[in-house]
């Protein structure tokens, strides 16, 4: 618990203000909130998530989990979930670091791996109990925002620890299906990948499975058991949260962030936003503006 205690600390020195924080280190994040949350969609990087101070629940489809300082996620593939931030006070708020995984050095680290028998592949989201190996490497990578000379070599050798921890820890196989370029992870993996990269074009499943590796079939019916979602539902959620970004974070117009994300209708942006987030977008924003204000 000192570990946990130290990583909320040094959360605190480089969060000060409620939200996500980018870093220095280019797959460190850090998220703060000082009162509970609605449930918010929102697409989460493949990722490790240890909370210092506080608990959230996600949830991916019909399926949640919680965790909190005694327990961290793992996401293993870029997931649409809701999150709801459920501790939280100005005075003891939420405190949460997110390492994003590096595919590269994952696949690098199978290779020194030795290989193990197969074993049931676990879902891509999952929660653990606090494993102090871990919070340890966490505190590490935290602590070199204070010596940012050092990040750009210290920081892939401390993030390369935390994934060789991850793939020997209980969610190792499912990491090295996803790493695998042939298994059905994997080949999910990658379309999501391309779906990210070009969200904002027309959706063109051939291209998608081509990148895959898969048969248009295939992919539909195991990008659906990944994510609960078909391909054009996952693209639909990544534009309307970037136009929801746009307009609350760049002072958007809906028209223009429709636009902007690929949207050519602006009625069936407004409906397919508001069926996403609850209300139309300008309400949708007018809202979350209200609640920034009052906990500020």
């Amino acid at each position: 618990m000192d570990r946990t205690r130290e990583l909320a600390r040094q959360i605190l020195r480089y969060a000060p203000e409620p939200g996500l924080s980018g870093t220095a280190a280019p797959r460190l994040s850090l998220i703060r909130a000082d009162v509970p949350t609605m449930p918010t969609p929102s697409v989460y990087e493949a990722s490790l998530c240890l909370i210092a101070q506080g608990s959230k629940r996600v949830s991916l489809g019909e399926r949640s989990v919680v965790y909190d300082a005694s327990h961290y996620l793992l996401v293993s593939v870029d997931l649409p979930l809701v999150g709801h931030v459920l501790e939280a006070t100005p005075t003891e708020p939420y405190l949460c670091c997110k390492i994003d995984l590096d595919q590269a050095v994952l696949a690098d680290l199978l290779t020194t791996r030795p290989r193990t028998a197969p074993s049931a592949e676990l879902p891509p989201l999952a929660v653990y109990p606090a494993d102090a190996g871990l919070i340890d490497a966490a505190c590490r990578l935290v602590r070199l925002l204070d010596q940012p000379e050092h990040i750009a070599t210290l920081a892939p050798l401390i993030e390369r620890e935390i994934l060789y921890r991850l793939l020997i820890g209980p969610h190792g196989p499912t990491l090295r299906r996803m790493a695998a370029g042939d298994s059905h992870l994997g080949k999910i993996s990658r379309a999501i990948a391309w779906i990210r990269a070009y969200y904002r074009e027309p959706l063109r499943i051939d291209a998608i499975a081509s990148a895959a590796h898969m048969s248009p079939s295939s992919l539909h019916e195991h990008f659906k058991a990944v994510t609960t979602l078909t391909p054009l539902e996952f693209q639909k959620q990544l534009r309307l949260q970037e136009a929801r970004r746009l307009m609350l974070a760049k002072g958007a117009t809906a028209g223009a962030a429709s636009f902007s994300v690929g949207y050519q209708s602006p009625s069936q942006f407004s409906r397919e936003y508001r069926r996403l987030f609850g209300a139309p977008p300008r309400r949708d924003v007018d809202q979350l503006q209200r609640v920034d204000v009052a906990a500020s």
